[in-house]
């Protein structure tokens, strides 16, 4: 297994706001003196984790993050649906007896505390931060959850010892937990995922529109039933990936199958899926246009230098390409091969693959 793999990528976004700031406009970011778009990498994770090509890849060994596990419990503990399947969203009938809201309210405290401090207020059943659990954690609250409902007996300080080191939740190992009161439990995350910037310098622009009332027959008046404004930007966008494959295998706990697995899912995942933001207004969805796999036991580095001078004239999306080889044959002309073998898709030219990209990263990780 070859220690790192990494991703390069280039993604053509027409007009779109995939990424919005405190005021709703798009992010950005200043490079080589010039304002950037940007994606934050908070963003793209989260598009990559939650998609459809995760979870039909990587079904029963996917986390849930949230704050709100002890509403799950409390749900289940009074409804008698078992935990997994509210967390699931199945619908299922009762699977055990209902217990009493005064007993369910402080059981499901218990449970809640272990994963974090609760929010002020009253009953309050939902921590400050959000928590990722694991399918382990997961079954183990289901099974508390039951035990508890049958036995009429409240949890043990043995019992809600829920939390596992060791478990087989891809998104935890590669973006990593921290439990600031259980460090004993945090995960280092296995996968770096840099900001998208665009190669280009660009201006964030209006966008002035209106709305007609079907109804409004201008009888009155033939103005617009509403009148808003938005912003969006466009470009061509770098994002770079680092995977570390052996830190991914053991936080996967020596699974390789599973681990190569995963890295198919991320990297298919970051070539097919953008962020959601605004989509239903803009319908800014893009495959990746160009990437370049590499693996290798040599120190990461980023090709982002390529773009420090602003692309800014001619095709825009070949010179990106062009830019990217050159700084990398350049890379590697001063400190040496920079990586051990590598493989391109250029969609520009209908040269490669994905699933070439995707045999390559998962060949060289078993």
């Amino acid at each position: 297994m070859k220690r790192f793999t990494q991703i390069h990528m280039l993604v053509s976004y027409p007009p779109s706001n995939l990424n919005r700031d405190d005021l709703g406009r798009p992010k950005t970011a200043r490079m080589g003196g010039k304002e950037r778009l940007r994606i934050s990498s908070q963003s793209l994770k989260r598009a990559w984790r939650t998609s459809d090509i995760f979870y039909e890849s990587l079904a029963g060994n996917i986390g849930i993050r949230t704050k709100e596990m002890g509403e799950f419990a409390m749900k289940s503990f009074t409804t008698g649906i078992p935990f997994s399947a509210l967390i699931d969203e199945k619908e299922t009938a009762p699977k055990f007896t209902p217990v009493g809201e005064k007993k369910a309210q402080e059981w499901s405290e218990n449970i809640a505390k272990v994963f974090g401090k609760p929010q002020s207020g009253d009953k309050s059943l939902k921590i400050e931060q959000l928590a990722h659990i694991s399918p382990e954690e997961i079954r183990a609250i289901d099974e508390l959850i039951q035990s508890c409902a049958a036995n009429g007996t409240g949890p043990t300080d043995a019992d809600l010892e829920l939390l596992r080191s060791e478990n087989s939740a891809v998104d935890i190992a590669m973006f990593g937990r921290m439990l600031a009161s259980k460090p004993k439990f945090n995960c280092e995350a296995a996968v770096q995922v840099a900001h998208a910037i665009t190669v280009h310098d660009c201006v964030v622009e209006d966008d002035y529109f209106t709305a007609v009332d079907d109804l409004n027959r201008g009888d009155e008046s033939s103005g617009a039933g509403h009148v808003g404004q938005a912003e969006f930007g466009a470009g061509v966008f770098y994002q770079y990936i680092c995977i570390n494959n052996e830190l991914l295998k053991e936080n996967l706990g020596g699974d390789a199958e599973l681990t190569s697995r995963a890295i198919k899912a991320l990297v298919e995942a970051a070539a097919k899926v953008p962020p959601s933001g605004k989509q239903n207004s803009y319908a800014s969805r893009a495959y990746a246009s160009y990437i370049l796999a590499e693996t290798g036991d040599q120190q990461p580095r980023s090709l982002s230098a390529a773009f420090l001078n602003p692309v800014n004239k001619g095709d825009f999306l070949a010179h990106s390409i062009q830019g990217l080889k050159d700084t990398r044959n350049n890379m590697d002309a001063v400190y040496g091969a920079c990586c051990d073998g590598f493989v391109e898709m250029n969609a520009f030219t209908g040269e490669g693959s994905l699933d070439g990209v995707l045999s390559f990263v998962a060949d060289h990780n078993d």
